[in-house]
């Protein structure tokens, strides 16, 4: 295994993981407070990186180079195929909208400033898949360079911010608490752990070596946790909640209410620039996965033309929709988690329920762990359901 392979599979499941979703987190929390909160990050990022461990597994059941829906296939046939083309195409046409309606005010903005020309509302949207998609066409290794530039970026820009809000921190802010809407949490939270896309790509980047794969993705899943949990003590310290409220109702992200809370222009700055590298890491993550899948799906040629077809076929039904509807971030987000929890967290425990290797899965305790997480996983189905409609 190359060295430059094993950071660069980190930086993939961290970058895949750390997203848009990351901007809407502070928000929705602020509903039941900053402790309440951190019992449901450490919960869902376990139950993820479990469900993790199952799909790498199920993936290792199926040779050749592979995507979801043809492991799928092999391991639970015709209905979880059909469930997960189905499940896996909403999720990530979801996701890959919510990061283009989310990126449109920041291209707007930087373009005004720059040049003092204001984009039209139905042009915003196109520019980041125009700008990234190429990275995407070039394939896994064409993505992984350039994530680790944006990378880079992201990381800067989120110590820019965590190095001037400290001093803004109110701790009475921190102690909020209100446990009764703690359900509508567990959804965006679990969403934001949802690197498992990213997984049948990086096998095959890794060169199927499954012990620098699962060490990959602890290290790679818990650098997010912490990023998160850090991040959440500096917006819900600074912000009042009922500001985070209002840009929940208004379908905005964390760094608006936290511009306007604190007047700083280094943090006005960092805050855009963290947005921008937060919703494109992820991006690329997330679009690099759904161009997989389609090519791997539809059959289509690994040439020139078929690059080009995946390519259209991922960016397309997404920009429909942010051009339809106007809160298409939030609205994204919210019922990704449904989707989340049938294709990776009920899906990879059905899968790893069926394989014969590891043993440990046909054990008592190995099926209690299976259903466990298949438990967890109708419980954010209900949960999502109950809480957005």
């Amino acid at each position: 295994m190359k060295i430059n392979h094993f950071i660069g599979g980190i930086l993939l499941v961290a970058g895949t993981t750390i997203g848009a979703g990351m901007l809407a987190l502070p928000v929705m929390s602020s509903f039941v407070g900053f402790f309440p909160s951190v019992a449901i990050f450490f919960i869902c990022w376990f139950v993820m990186l479990l469900s993790a461990f199952f799909f790498l597994d199920a993936n290792f059941s199926v040779k050749g180079e592979v995507n979801l829906i043809s492991i799928a296939g092999k391991t639970l046939g015709g209905w979880g195929k059909g469930l997960s083309w189905v499940v896996y195409l909403l999720l990530l046409y979801s996701l890959t909208a919510a990061y283009i309606a989310a990126s449109a005010p920041l291209f707007t903005s930087a373009i005004q400033s720059i040049t003092g020309y204001t984009l039209p509302p139905w042009l915003a949207p196109f520019c980041l898949p125009t700008l990234f998609g190429f990275f995407v066409y070039l394939g896994t290794l064409g993505v992984d360079v350039i994530n680790r530039i944006l990378m880079l970026g992201l990381v800067v820009s989120y110590f820019l911010l965590v190095g001037f809000l400290p001093e803004h921190i109110e701790g009475s802010f921190l102690m909020e608490m209100n446990w009764k809407p703690i359900w509508m949490v567990f959804p965006v939270v679990v969403t934001s752990f949802g690197y498992h896309i990213i997984i049948p790509s990086l096998t095959t980047y890794m060169n199927h070596d499954r012990k620098h794969l699962r060490i990959t993705l602890i290290v790679g899943s818990l650098l997010p946790l912490i990023i998160y949990l850090l991040w959440q003590v500096m917006v819900l310290g600074t912000v009042p909640s009922e500001d985070l409220q209002a840009a929940w109702a208004g379908g905005e992200g964390a760094t608006a209410p936290l511009i306007q809370i604190v007047k700083s222009k280094a943090v006005s700055i960092g805050a855009h620039f963290f947005s921008f590298f937060a919703i494109v890491t992820s991006f690329l993550g997330v679009t690099l996965s759904l161009s997989d899948f389609l090519t791997d799906g539809l059959k289509i040629k690994k040439s020139w033309e078929g690059k080009l077809l995946a390519c259209f076929l991922t960016f397309i039904p997404p920009l429909i929709f942010v051009l339809t509807y106007q809160r298409g971030f939030i609205i994204a987000l919210e019922y990704a988690g449904v989707f989340v929890a049938i294709l990776l967290i009920f899906l990879p425990a059905m899968m790893a329920w069926r394989l014969k290797k590891p043993k440990f899965y046909r054990t008592f305790w190995g099926r209690c762990v299976l259903g466990f997480t298949i438990l967890f996983a109708f419980f954010i189905i209900v949960t999502e359901f109950l809480c957005f409609n």
